[in-house]
């Protein structure tokens, strides 16, 4: 590691102290506590479920979702990179991501009161309390802690569609959890924490519209930028070995997906209600406009192409989905599956960068478009908020400059020390064989 990085890091380590321990009242120390009786049996319950759902959206759906979209010889590194990720981020939120995140401190990152799950126990009798968090009072911390891992976890999971077929994969785990701590706490921190910058500012994102997906799409072209190309890219073909699999984890995606927007709620109510719904009708429309858009232009509808626009609908209505009802989540999927077809297909051939599986182009694309429409069809009666397009602008603007700048100069990091990308000959030969001495045959 860096003297540069090094220094980083402790910079933001030494802001975390501070904001957790400068100012008591700010920043309590001591576990908030909740009578067992004033936890909601069936908010617990549905928050689990939820919990359940978004770590499927990871481990099977997004492996298999990348995995069926990469040449034949990549496609065991591409699920080995998924479930490394998954595992890696789960400590390293248990470290110190999710108290960076959660808890109040700085306008820009949290404090260190919850580093290692401090204070989040069950106290037996004759207290007979539970540790919850100020952000959902009806259900236990240690479930809302939980569930907001599967969110932290997924997030650099997608940034790998960026760069499939590439990276080494030692550079993967660095980079992924330095951009862990360093980009995805901040943002969520700013983003969702009470104290934070862009919570303060009225940005509204319901389930990470710009938190996960902004997020990991700027990330992504910062990394295809700074990694290159494919060898061989727009000269061979690079067709996807098995879009059978990709259906497949794009369905899970789907179904999990409900985890991830109801599940923002907080509780089993009638807001998680309506964000179900208008997640399904977003991404229904957005599939079939996706599928239109490349019927059009193509003259054949394709099974990759109506899965993404699936998925660029789920992203698009994930920062709106507890906002806004029925009539606008159909137009914003219509939008989102329209506009991340041209990002995906024409975009980046006319930039000239290589977003191998289209990270960039449905995930910050399709975050942008559903961020910025959240501030035109936010919905008083269904939220209570009120909605700016030019407030939503903000936190988009935000979110893409810290996101690109810090994960351009952690790549440029790692790439100067370690080495970013695998050799020519690993490369032609595959990653399965050459970083993992496995194949699928």
């Amino acid at each position: 590691m860096s003297k540069l990085f090094r220094l980083a890091f402790l910079g933001i380590l030494s802001l975390s102290m501070q904001s957790a321990w400068a100012d008591g009242a700010a920043a309590p120390t001591e576990p908030t506590l909740m009578g067992v009786d004033k936890i909601s049996a069936g908010d617990t319950a549905w928050m689990l479920t939820s919990t359940a759902l978004v770590l499927m959206m990871s481990i099977p759906g997004l492996a298999l979702f990348y995995g069926g979209m990469v040449r034949k010889k990549n496609v065991l590194a591409t699920l080995m990179q998924t479930f490394a990720i998954i595992c890696m981020v789960t400590l390293l939120w248990w470290v110190i991501g999710y108290s960076w995140a959660f808890t109040p401190g700085s306008p820009f990152l949290g404090g260190a009161s919850r580093a290692f799950f401090n204070g989040m126990t069950f106290i037996h009798d004759p207290t007979n309390k539970l540790s919850v968090s100020h952000l959902a009072l009806t259900i236990p911390e240690t479930v809302y802690a939980m569930f907001q891992l599967t969110f932290a976890a997924i997030t650099p999971a997608l940034i790998a569609g960026a760069f499939a077929d590439r990276m080494k994969f030692s550079a993967l785990l660095v980079f992924m959890a330095a951009w862990s701590l360093l980009v995805y706490s901040p943002i969520a921190h700013m983003v969702w924490e009470p104290t934070g910058w862009l919570n303060q500012a009225g940005v509204l994102d319901y389930a990470g519209g710009t938190v996960v997906h902004i997020n990991a799409g700027i990330a992504g072209l910062a990394s295809c930028l700074v990694l290159g190309k494919r060898l061989g890219y727009g000269r061979e073909a690079m067709a996807p070995h098995n879009l059978t699999l990709t259906l497949i984890g794009a369905s899970l995606l789907w179904v999990g997906w409900f985890g991830f927007n109801a599940g923002s709620a907080g509780a089993a109510d009638g807001r998680a209600g309506m964000a179900m719904l208008v997640t399904q009708m977003a991404t229904a429309a957005a599939a079939l406009a996706w599928m239109c858009a490349e019927w059009v232009s193509r003259g054949k509808p394709s099974v990759l192409g109506i899965a993404s626009g699936a998925v660029a609908g789920l992203v698009a209505i994930t920062p709106a989905s507890g906002f806004v009802g029925p009539i606008p989540a159909v137009i914003i999927g219509i939008v989102a599956g329209v506009v991340c077809f041209i990002a995906a297909t024409s975009l980046k051939h006319v930039l000239g960068y290589d977003d191998s599986l289209d990270a960039f182009g449905v995930h910050c694309i399709g975050g942008i478009i559903g961020a910025l429409l959240t501030g035109v069809f936010v919905s008083k009666e269904i939220s209570g908020a009120e909605g700016s397009v030019l407030i939503q602008l903000k936190g988009v603007a935000v979110t893409v400059i810290y996101g690109f700048a810090a994960s351009f100069v952690i790549l440029k990091i790692i790439d100067k020390t370690i080495g970013l990308r695998v050799t020519e000959e690993q490369e032609r030969q595959g990653l399965d064989i050459s970083l993992h001495g496995e194949s699928i045959e």
